[in-house]
């Protein structure tokens, strides 16, 4: 009988093949090492009930992909929610439509910017300006040096120059 990713002691062996590592990996893209446990065991769950259609070969291919599609989907809703927030603050004000059709051209042409930029530079970015997070604290919580928090800022900052003129 061949193994198969179903029967327990072959998931326990992908779990300590592969479970550090995904958090790793997650981890770096997030920036909370919570939410990258978080997003491993969501993964791992996810193996679990879908066992009998992967194979061994393509476990660690399933984990990787299901950890990052989830944690793409975490960073579309906080856009979700930020287009969201940011439409109740437009809305409190007596303008002219002229004034909110430009508003709203300038949100979506940011957006845009914002999500062209590189993952690095946007999740820079987006620390400091939506979570006005310090550099340091940026720096911690990615564990980087200050000095390269500064620099994907500046290299952020620039680009999303290049972006606005060229929108």
């Amino acid at each position: 009988m061949s193994e198969s990713v179903c029967q327990n002691k072959v998931f326990e062996s992908l779990f300590h093949k592969y479970a550090e590592s995904l958090v790793n990996f997650m981890y770096y893209k997030s920036g909370s090492y919570s939410r990258a446990e978080d997003l491993m065991q969501d993964a791992f769950s996810k193996l679990w009930k879908e066992c009998s259609k992967v194979s061994i070969e393509k476990a660690k291919s399933f984990l990787f992909t299901v950890a990052n599609n989830a944690f793409l989907n975490e960073i579309k809703h906080q856009k979700i929610v930020l287009k969201f927030e940011q439409k109740g603050h437009s809305e409190r004000s007596n303008v002219t439509p002229q004034y909110l059709l430009e508003e709203k051209e300038f949100k979506e042409r940011l957006e845009q910017a914002i999500a062209a930029l590189p993952e690095g530079q946007r999740v820079v970015f987006l620390m400091n300006r939506i979570e006005k997070m310090k550099y340091k604290e940026i720096a911690e919580r990615l564990d980087l040096s200050v000095k390269a928090i500064e620099k994907r800022m500046h290299k952020a900052l620039t680009e999303l120059r290049k972006i606005a003129v060229r929108l």
